[in-house]
């Protein structure tokens, strides 16, 4: 009797959790054409982003079911060869770096895609059995990574190695509460720097350093986005029109009109509300690893490689990517499905289940 009652109450937790994404990817598409009404904006970009992201999700959650190795290793090969699609810019090193004049070679995109590519393979080779297949799954990983370098991207080959690395290192980890915690203080800290630096409330000596390596270009549009947020704090400038009215947009050659953070291009294009919507779709994501009947090791390594995703659009521009918010999604979908044979034998999920609704404090 303990094991249907197990399997209910997850079906009931995974429906909440899905709800609650209806909800918040609902609102960030109504307050994208709130924050464009009367106005000569496009909110079209936003609400691709969501699709991507809710279409991604459910296609994850679908294939996970299913298939979930054999999902999540042809989502993070498809990762991969999404790197070399010219349309979509990539490969590259940080968006708008060129247009900067200076090639960072730190964040972007393909860091952001390289990322995802290792987690998902990460993620297949904890669902994996055979411990070959565990080893060669890990290898693709490992081989993603290397292929940053190949790239020229230092920051796809640290990512990914650090996913890779985390993954591991999630085995060891038996409360998922508090590692997903370290990963959302990690967000934190990144988007919170970013936003001091705009500030200019960073010590002398650190912000300099920062400088350096973001360019004074990057700080300053930074800088023109807060003036934005706090001139129009409700409902922003309007989605799409930070080129328009941001003086270093104006005077940046072969710019492309973004600030190159999402938090702040939110809060500049759709205000406080914007924000807040962005924030809490990245905790819904977390929330749903937390409340996932998967094992703790693939919630962390998703939660891992969605946190570099969150770190590296703090401080660039790879939200823009169409790739990179289906990715994100396929992700979070994969590692919150509850697979089909796991549900229907009572094997291996009812027992992770039910070690997790009677001791909460091991689990989580």
């Amino acid at each position: 009797m303990a094991a249907p009652a197990v399997r209910s109450g997850a079906r009931a937790r995974g429906a909440v959790t899905d709800a609650a994404g209806v909800v918040i990817l609902g609102g960030c598409a109504v307050w994208s054409l709130v924050a464009a009404a009367g106005r000569e904006a496009r909110p079209e970009g936003v609400l691709l982003a969501v699709l991507a992201v809710a279409g991604g999700y459910a296609c994850g959650r679908i294939c996970g079911s299913l298939l979930p190795v054999a999902a999540a290793s042809a989502a993070a090969l498809a990762m991969a060869v999404a790197l070399r699609r010219p349309e979509d810019g990539l490969p590259g090193d940080l968006p708008g770096a060129a247009a900067a004049g200076h090639s960072l070679g730190s964040t972007g995109a393909a860091a952001a895609l390289l990322a995802l590519a290792s987690g998902a393979a990460c993620c297949a080779a904890w669902a994996a059995r055979p411990y070959p297949l565990r080893i060669a799954l890990r290898l693709l990983a490992l081989g993603v990574a290397v292929t940053g370098l190949a790239l020229g991207s230092v920051a796809g080959f640290v990512a990914a190695l650090g996913v890779l690395l985390c993954s591991l290192a999630a085995a060891r980890i038996n409360r998922r509460m508090v590692g997903l915690a370290g990963l959302a203080l990690a967000t934190g800290l990144v988007v919170g720097g970013s936003w001091a630096m705009a500030e200019d409330a960073l010590p002398s000596g650190l912000a300099v350093s920062l400088e350096g390596q973001l360019t004074v270009n990057r700080v300053l549009l930074w800088q023109d986005a807060l003036d934005l947020a706090k001139e129009h704090p409700a409902r922003g400038a309007g989605p799409d029109r930070f080129g328009r009215l941001s003086p270093t947009a104006r005077q940046t050659p072969h710019g492309d009109g973004k600030p190159h953070s999402a938090p702040l291009q939110l809060a500049a294009e759709q205000g406080v509300v914007g924000t807040s919507l962005l924030g809490a779709v990245f905790g819904w994501m977390l929330y749903g690893l937390w409340r996932s009947p998967r094992d703790t090791p693939v919630v962390l390594t998703a939660g891992a490689s969605l946190t570099a995703l969150a770190a590296l659009a703090a401080v660039g521009n790879a939200l823009s990517f169409t790739a990179v918010t289906a990715g994100a999604g396929v992700l979070a979908g994969l590692a919150t499905a509850r697979r089909l044979s796991d549900d229907a034998s009572g094997g291996t999920f009812t027992a992770d289940a039910a070690a997790e609704a009677e001791a909460p404090a091991r689990g989580r």
